[in-house]
């Protein structure tokens, strides 16, 4: 898929500067993600990948530049900030589940709240959702009762539940253990071929090679090249990318 340009972006960061303290961890960030399209954000730890991430969500605000997501600039706080959070699905690390509602409960509890939708029709829906991502049969389980991989499949669908304009995701697997990894790589993979449009921070470069539009490489805060994923992994232009790349793929 080409890379978004103009007014077609699904999500568009101008400038974005953010500091922790004297930290300057993102630096002049300028991104363009296309609907439809999936970018895989790599990097050594302490890039910057993971605030970029959370700064389109607004989980952490930004000190300068500008975010927009579907032409629209990210709110700073209120009714409109929530209304955005919903177009924006957010996966992360940590699966963020509610450990005292079963998985039913955590996939409906936002469509009813936010979206107002019946239970009956949240739950139905929600349903599908376990269902598509191979965990119906836990549906009235809680979380502690699934193992990793099985949460951050239910932290998917419900994300999904809300029918966003564009899913984040933030290391989704990185907590889990090395088999459990595939079973969530796999929904990200039919996501994406179900023309979602998903920005992805992770360390698999298999799923980066395989299932990416376009790899963003990031270093000291900054984007400092991007690429289709063949291009990228046999023909790095910087050599900040080739002795990361050497690193990751020789260990």
């Amino acid at each position: 898929m080409s890379e978004a340009g103009g007014q077609d972006a699904m999500v568009r960061l101008e400038r974005v500067n953010k500091h922790f303290g004297a930290l300057h961890v993102l630096k002049d960030v300028d991104i363009d993600v296309a609907p439809r399209e999936v970018v895989v954000v790599v990097g050594p730890s302490g890039s910057g990948k993971s605030t970029l991430c959370r700064t389109i969500n607004r989980l952490e605000p930004i000190d300068s530049g500008r975010i927009l997501i579907d032409g629209k600039l990210l709110p700073v706080e209120g009714p409109a900030l929530a209304r955005h959070r919903a177009d924006v699905g957010m996966v992360f690390q940590s699966f963020n589940l509610f450990a005292h509602r079963t998985v039913l409960d955590n996939l409906t509890l936002a469509p009813r709240r936010v979206r107002k939708s019946p239970r009956a029709a949240a739950e139905a829906e929600a349903m599908t959702l376990l269902e598509r991502v191979g965990i119906a049969e836990k549906a009235r389980h809680y979380p502690a009762q699934l193992s990793g991989g099985q949460q951050q499949r239910a932290a998917i669908a419900r994300a999904l539940a809300m029918h966003p304009k564009v899913m984040l995701f933030d290391e989704p697997t990185s907590a889990l253990d090395p088999e459990m990894v595939n079973e969530v790589l796999d929904v990200m993979t039919s996501l994406a071929r179900d023309g979602m449009t998903m920005i992805v921070v992770t360390h698999e470069m298999g799923f980066a090679r395989r299932v990416a539009d376009r790899v963003v490489f990031m270093d000291g805060g900054a984007i400092v090249e991007q690429a289709r994923p063949a291009e990228f992994f046999e023909a790095p232009a910087s050599e900040r990318a080739r002795s990361f790349l050497a690193a990751v793929l020789n260990h």
